[in-house]
């Protein structure tokens, strides 16, 4: 089924048992956060707040925070939509017209991707003065600067070739017509704006809240600079997107979002935007970004507010991000026919974790490979590579591990970028926008088939399993210990995180652990999403890893032994998220009545 609007997908989901109508008068400020992610940890449907305190409108929360609603709201499941892609697209190049014979149906979502021009909108049915009050905007965390707009689709077009861009920046609300406007870097909003500043006017743009969910999906894809959105979403949806002119503005808005918010956002003029919870599961510090100002807000009559919650994983983003990385990954080998297949954790803020397998048909070509990807569009934010051979699968997270304990070594696979642009949500580097990469490469090495497992090798596992415990017992700082894929040490730790990594990355008894990484006492060291996010979130490359022997010959560095990393919190680090014991009791005491 096709869905050309917001109210039709949550009518589907309502009919299929995948949403619940809470009538009980909820609280915007803290609660909803509260609910909606203890929905989502057990399996709840997505939720339709009929009665939000303060506000208008309905808010809708968690419409794809579940496989199950993904594969509703697509109508296939996101991976068979990949694999058709990559097919049609491997043969179409070069093109022929027996290809798209061969290929109808991915022929027919292509032709019905062209967005179209409408002259009368669902969306404009109601034109208004700006009035953010009215609307159910939540606050997330107890630490957030304010309300946010979680989930704005915004629509930019460049103001030198018109070409446009959509994307999702959270909107820090300042007053009843002004937001802020969070362009991080490498984002296609941003280098609109960008342009707009340099030839300071005034840049227009419109904000949708509430579309369809192939529109969203497109929204949040990681698509080429240039690609148009709008059209990937009709692609996704089989479907026609339409578009309308602006009531305020010049440029096309979308023609059934439930609400548009037109306006301007000035050149040269910035404003303190944050702090907010973000996706990494911390706060993000306030900083300075463009100012968005209001001329209408135009909207259904009767329209719905949606609203989405991101912190310590997983939150919906998990299942937002899985799916279009399971459409766009196989998408990778157009430009690396090399690359089997890709990808990003969550766990780890996608971002800051990627595992690629590559068919490595010269030495050290996973290498180059994974170079090449830290300069490609959004995959330059990649803070982590771990490069693996065709046959091991990168979202298997154990696999990979044993790739990395059977081919890594660090004198010859390890890489380490200083000083590069990061995601401007990373805080390790205590810079923003700055920081530093790395690449371990564990793809097989020409010499790898020869080697021969040691006899003795169930001999060592238990010594070093017993060097392992042992850890607990030498040192009164360390709390507990866990050893995954006797690849990975994990050493959760009161404090002194560098003292006791270091340590441990000398000690000739844990000899054939490949890494060790010391994390906080909030990491929970026996679950992986726990720990995958403690470790991977809390550390600088550049900074924060060490060898058991690190040396310079002339300017190059040399590694050897084990990679030790200080994954722990520290001083000067933005909190991890965490809900008030208020908001937490008044959910507890309320939680019945919710599913009423």
């Amino acid at each position: 089924m096709s869905f050309t609007a917001l109210r039709e997908f949550v009518s589907f989901l309502e009919r299929n048992g995948e949403l619940h109508r809470v009538t009980i008068e909820v609280d915007p400020e803290l609660e909803i956060t509260e609910i909606a992610t203890r929905a989502l940890r057990l399996g709840k449907p997505a939720l339709l707040f009929e009665n939000v305190k303060g506000a208008k409108y309905p808010l809708v929360i968690n419409t794809l925070a579940s496989e199950r609603r993904i594969e509703l709201a697509l109508g296939v499941h996101p991976d068979k939509l990949g694999e058709q892609l990559i097919s049609f697209f491997e043969q179409a190049l070069p093109p022929s017209p027996r290809i798209f014979l061969k290929h109808p149906r991915t022929t027919w979502r292509l032709i019905k991707a062209r967005p179209r021009h409408v002259t009368i909108a669902r969306s404009q049915e109601v034109v208004e003065r700006p009035n953010l009050n009215e609307l159910p905007i939540i606050k997330s965390w107890p630490k957030d600067g304010g309300r946010f707009i979680t989930l704005p689709q915004v629509f930019t077009y460049d103001p030198r070739s018109g070409k446009r861009n959509v994307g999702v920046y959270r909107m820090h609300v300042f007053n009843k017509e002004t937001t802020g406007m969070h362009w991080q870097i490498q984002k296609g909003g941003g280098f609109h704006y960008y342009h707009a500043d340099k030839m300071n006017q005034p840049f227009e743009l419109a904000v949708a809240l509430g579309t369809d969910p192939a529109m969203l999906l497109a929204t949040v894809a990681a698509l080429p600079e240039g690609i148009d959105e709008v059209m990937f979403a009709g692609f996704l949806r089989k479907k026609r997107v339409a578009m309308i002119g602006g009531r305020s503005i010049s440029i096309s808005v979308p023609a059934d979002a439930e609400f548009v918010l037109e306006g301007v956002v000035a050149p040269k003029v910035r404003r303190m935007e944050g702090p907010f919870g973000d996706h990494f599961g911390h706060y993000s510090a306030a900083s300075e970004f463009p100012v968005f100002h209001i001329k209408a807000i135009t909207h259904r009559r009767n329209p719905i507010y949606p609203a989405t919650v991101v912190g310590i994983p997983p939150m919906e983003d998990k299942f937002l991000g899985d799916a279009t990385q399971k459409i766009l990954g196989p998408l990778a080998k157009l430009l690396h026919s090399e690359v089997h297949s890709l990808w990003a954790y969550y766990e780890a803020g996608f971002h800051n974790l990627l595992v690629v397998s590559i068919e490595e048909r010269y030495q050290k070509e996973a290498m180059k490979t994974a170079l090449g990807l830290m300069g490609t569009q959004q995959l330059s934010l990649t803070k982590c590579i771990i490069t693996v051979s065709e046959d091991v699968n990168p979202r298997d997270f154990s696999a990979a591990l044993k790739a990395v304990r059977e081919n890594f070594d660090p004198h010859y696979d390890f890489i380490m970028l200083p000083k590069v642009p990061l995601d401007t949500l990373d805080f390790t580097s205590y810079k923003m926008n700055l920081g530093s990469k790395m690449i371990l490469d564990a793809t097989r090495k020409s010499a790898a088939a020869d080697r021969r497992e040691p006899r003795s090798k169930l001999t060592q596992t238990r010594k070093l399993a017993g060097a392992v415990r042992g850890l607990k017992n030498s040192d009164r700082r360390i709390l507990d210990v866990n050893l995954i894929e006797n690849t990975l040490l994990f050493v959760k730790v009161k404090k002194d995180g560098a003292q006791i990594i270091k340590k441990i990355v000398a000690l000739p008894e844990l000899e054939g652990i490949k890494i060790a990484a010391a994390v906080s006492e909030d990491i929970d060291i026996h679950n992986k999403e726990s720990y995958i996010w403690g470790a991977f979130t809390r550390f600088d490359c550049e900074r924060d890893v060490f060898f058991t022997e690190q040396k310079l010959i002339g300017i190059s560095p040399v590694y050897n032994g084990m990679m030790g990393i200080d994954a722990t919190w520290k001083h000067g680090y933005p909190e991890p998220l965490a809900m008030s014991e208020e908001i937490v009791k008044k959910v507890d005491e309320r939680w019945e009545r919710y599913w009423k």
